[in-house]
C-alpha cells in the first residue's frame, strides 16, 4: 500500500486496484457429484491464469490449441460457439486452456440449445424396463449433454455489459495477431478463481463429511434439496402421520425447479414456471367451489422441489407415504394429475398423457379416460402405447399401479428448445410489456403469455373429472409475473440448508390463493393459534401474518392473518435418510462447497522479463546479505568511538 497525506488525514492506495481489473458479474460452473462420478468445472486453489484469446470462429480453435505462441489460453466464446463440439474439443486440449468465458447474449439462438442430456432423468424415473432410457421417444433431442460433463478448468458466464466491453478492449489493445504476426508483450490475461473442495463422487465427499478432526470440522459438499409444498382442500391432521380411514386424494402436481450450465442462472420459464403457475391459478379458480360444496375427493395441491434431479421430491414424498411419515400414505393416493411444460408457442395444442403400463388394468384405464371436449383448447391424447414423459408421476408409479395424467405441450419430444438452459427466460414465452407502461398498468396488461394462463380451464375440467363429475363452475384468470425479464428468479434446487426463494415464493402464494383471512391478533396467529385456549387449530392449519397494504393517505400497513393449510415437507433424497450414497433406487447429487468465485483480468510481461526481474531480485537479495555479513563482521571497527574510555 502507498499512502499520502490530504488535508490532514491519511489516504490508502492500493497496489492490487492498479493491476488488477475484478469482473463483476461472474456466474461460474459448479462441480455436483452422484454415486457414480462427479461433473462441472473448478480451478485449482490458487486459480487459473490463462492469456486471452476471443475465440472467433470454431476454425480458430487452431491458435488455441496447438500454434498459439503463448498458452495457456483463457477462452472468450460468444454464445454462438457454445456448442458441443466446439466445447470437447477445448476439454480434450486442456493443456493448453486455462479457462473458458462464455458471453451470455441478449436474445435467444434461434436455433435452440439445451444443455441437458437427451434423455432426462433415465437412470430414475424409469417404472418399466421396456419403456426404460428413452427406449421408445428420445425427449429431448436438441439436448447435448454439455451440463454433464467434467471440465479441469473453470468455466464462468459473463452478461455483454461493460466487464465484456474491457475484456475485449484488453484483448484488441494487447493480444490480437496482426498480419499473422505474434503479438508482442505485455499481454492481457485473466484469471479465474473457482476451486471446489468435493471431488469423486458423493459416497467420498459424505465419507470426508463425517472426519472429525477440530471442534469445527470443514464440510466438502451437501446434499441437493429443499421443502415440497402442498396445500389441501380439506383440513388434515398433519401431526397424525400414515393412512387417513375413509380418505381418498387426488395429488395435482407440477416441479418448482430447473437447471442450466451455470450456477444461479435457471430462469426455467417453461421446463418449470408455466407449470406450476398454471397449477396455482388453477388452485385458485377451485378455492370457492371446493369451500362450498366438498367433492368426494381430498385435492392436493402439491408442488415438487430437485425433480431436475432425479426426481428428489416426489421421491421423498413416495418414500415417506410408504414409512408412515407423511398425512396420508399410498393407500390413501386415487389418482395423480400432473402439469408439466405447458407454454404454448404459435399453437393451442396440449396433450394428456398417460401411464401405457398401468392403464392395462381395466379400472385404472377407466379413471384415466378423461374428455378434453368443448374446453376452448385442442386437446390431444397420446397414444396408448406412448410412455410417459419425464415427470414426477413416474415415481409413484415405480411404487405401484397408480391412475394418472399429465399435461404436456407436445405429444413426442419436447417443442422446448431451450430445456434446462439459461435461455428458457421470459423472452422465450413472450412475457413482455408494452414500453412506457408504469407498473400498475403492467399489472393490469394480459400479455400474450398471460392468456395461455386460461389453459387452467383444461386443468380444472380434467382435475374435476378426476374428483366429481356433477359440478361445474366458471374459472378466473390469474396472471402472476414471476419469471420477470428484469431479474429472473432462479429456480435451482440448491442445497439442503434453508428454503430457496421459489419454494417461499410458492407458500406465501399458495396460502393467499387457497387460504383465507380470519380476524385474530398477530401473537396468536404467529403462535398458531385462534385464541389462548386453542390446542388444535395448529394440527389442521397453518397461520401467517400478513402486513396487507397501506390505506390510502396513510403509510402504516394494515396487517392481518392468512389461515391456510399450506404445509412444507422435506425435499431431500432418501439416499441421505438411508446413508445409501451408491443407490440405484434415489437421487444421490450434492453439490461441492467451494471457497472463493471471482475474476480479474490484467497485463503478463514476457516469460523472459519475468525471469530477469527475478534474476535481478536474487542478485540484489544476495549483494544485501553479502554486505550485511561484511558490516556485521567489521562493525567493531566501523561504529567503534575513536576516545578510548577513561
Amino acid at each position: 500500500l502507498r499512502g499520502h497525506a490530504y488535508n490532514g488525514k491519511w489516504h490508502c492506495n492500493s497496489v492490487e486496484k492498479k493491476i488488477y481489473v475484478h469482473l463483476n458479474y461472474t456466474v461460474p460452473c459448479v462441480r455436483l457429484l452422484n454415486a457414480t462420478h462427479q461433473i462441472g468445472c473448478q480451478s485449482s486453489l490458487s486459480g487459473d491464469v490463462g492469456v486471452l484469446h476471443v475465440l472467433e470462429s470454431e476454425e480458430n480453435l487452431d491458435w488455441v490449441l496447438s500454434s498459439g505462441p503463448n498458452p495457456p489460453y483463457m477462452v472468450i466464446l460468444e454464445s454462438s460457439l457454445f456448442t458441443r463440439s466446439v466445447m470437447m474439443k477445448l476439454k480434450n486440449g486442456s493443456s493448453r486452456v486455462a479457462g473458458i468465458v462464455v458471453v451470455a447474449p441478449n436474445t435467444n439462438p434461434v436455433e435452440g440449445f439445451s444443455p441437458h442430456t437427451s434423455c432426462p432423468n433415465e437412470n430414475t424415473g424409469g417404472y418399466d424396463p421396456t419403456l426404460a432410457h428413452c427406449n421408445v421417444t428420445v425427449w429431448n433431442p436438441l439436448g447435448n449433454g454439455l451440463s454433464y460433463e467434467e471440465y479441469d478448468f473453470p468455466i464462468f458466464s459473463l452478461k455483454d455489459d461493460n466487464d465484456t466491453q474491457v475484456i475485449r478492449q484488453c484483448y484488441l489493445n494487447h493480444n490480437q495477431a496482426v498480419n499473422g504476426s505474434s503479438p508482442r508483450y505485455p499481454l492481457c490475461a485473466m484469471q479465474l478463481y473457482s476451486h471446489m473442495s468435493a471431488v469423486t463422487d458423493t459416497a467420498t465427499c459424505m465419507r470426508r463429511n463425517d472426519i472429525n478432526f477440530s471442534i469445527s470440522p470443514e464440510m466438502v459438499c451437501d446434499p441437493l434439496g429443499d421443502f415440497n409444498v402442498w396445500a389441501s382442500t380439506r383440513p388434515l391432521n398433519n401431526t397424525e402421520k400414515g393412512h387417513k380411514m375413509w380418505e381418498k386424494v387426488v395429488i395435482a402436481a407440477a416441479r418448482l425447479d430447473s437447471r442450466s450450465f451455470f450456477f444461479d442462472v435457471a430462469p426455467g420459464a417453461e421446463s418449470g414456471a408455466s407449470g406450476f403457475i398454471t397449477l396455482l391459478a388453477a388452485a385458485h379458480a377451485l378455492r370457492n367451489v371446493t369451500q362450498e360444496a366438498q367433492p368426494n375427493r381430498t385435492i392436493f395441491y402439491t408442488f415438487f422441489q430437485g425433480e431436475t434431479f432425479d426426481y428428489i421430491g416426489s421421491s421423498r414424498m413416495v418414500y415417506d407415504m410408504e414409512n408412515n411419515q407423511f398425512t396420508v400414505d399410498l393407500d390413501n393416493v386415487h389418482s395423480v394429475l400432473e402439469i408439466g411444460q405447458v407454454g404454448l408457442h404459435g399453437e393451442s395444442r396440449l396433450w394428456l398423457h398417460s401411464d401405457p403400463v398401468s392403464r392395462r388394468n381395466s379400472s385404472v384405464n377407466e379413471e384415466v379416460c378423461v374428455s378434453a371436449a368443448g374446453l376452448g383448447f385442442t386437446v390431444g391424447e397420446a397414444g396408448f402405447s406412448q410412455p410417459l414423459p419425464p415427470s414426477s408421476f413416474q415415481r409413484f408409479l415405480r411404487a405401484r399401479q397408480i391412475p394418472g395424467v399429465v399435461i404436456e405441450n407436445h405429444q413426442l419430444n419436447f417443442t422446448n428448445r431451450y430445456y434446462e438452459s439459461m435461455y428458457d427466460n421470459a423472452e422465450y414465452l413472450n412475457v413482455s410489456y408494452p414500453p412506457n407502461l408504469t407498473p400498475e398498468e403492467q399489472l393490469k396488461f394480459v400479455t400474450d403469455t398471460a392468456k395461455v394462463i386460461l389453459l387452467l380451464t383444461v386443468f380444472k375440467c380434467v382435475l374435476w373429472r378426476f374428483l366429481i363429475t356433477t359440478l361445474y363452475h366458471h374459472t378466473k384468470l390469474l396472471l402472476l409475473s414471476v419469471i420477470s425479464a428484469d431479474r429472473p428468479t432462479n429456480f435451482y434446487v440448491g442445497v439442503n440448508q434453508q428454503s430457496s426463494e421459489p419454494t417461499l415464493l410458492v407458500q406465501y402464494l399458495l396460502a393467499n390463493l387457497t387460504g383465507s383471512a380470519i380476524n385474530i391478533t398477530q401473537e396468536n396467529c404467529q403462535n398458531q393459534r385462534e385464541d389462548e385456549n386453542d390446542k388444535e387449530s395448529k394440527h389442521m392449519f397453518t397461520y401467517m401474518w400478513v402486513q396487507g397494504a397501506a390505506p390510502p393517505n396513510n403509510t402504516k400497513r394494515e396487517g392481518f392473518c392468512v389461515r391456510s393449510t399450506v404445509r412444507l415437507s422435506r425435499a431431500v433424497s432418501p439416499a441421505f435418510e438411508l446413508r445409501d450414497y451408491t443407490s440405484k433406487d434415489y437421487s444421490t447429487w450434492t453439490e461441492s462447497r467451494w471457497k472463493s468465485i471471482k475474476g480479474r483480468i490484467f497485463l503478463v510481461a514476457s516469460h523472459e522479463l519475468e525471469m530477469l526481474t527475478l534474476g535481478v531480485g536474487v542478485g540484489v537479495l544476495l549483494a544485501s546479505l553479502l554486505l550485511t555479513y561484511i558490516i556485521s563482521s567489521k562493525a567493531d571497527i566501523l561504529f567503534s568511538s575513536g576516545r578510548e574510555p577513561t
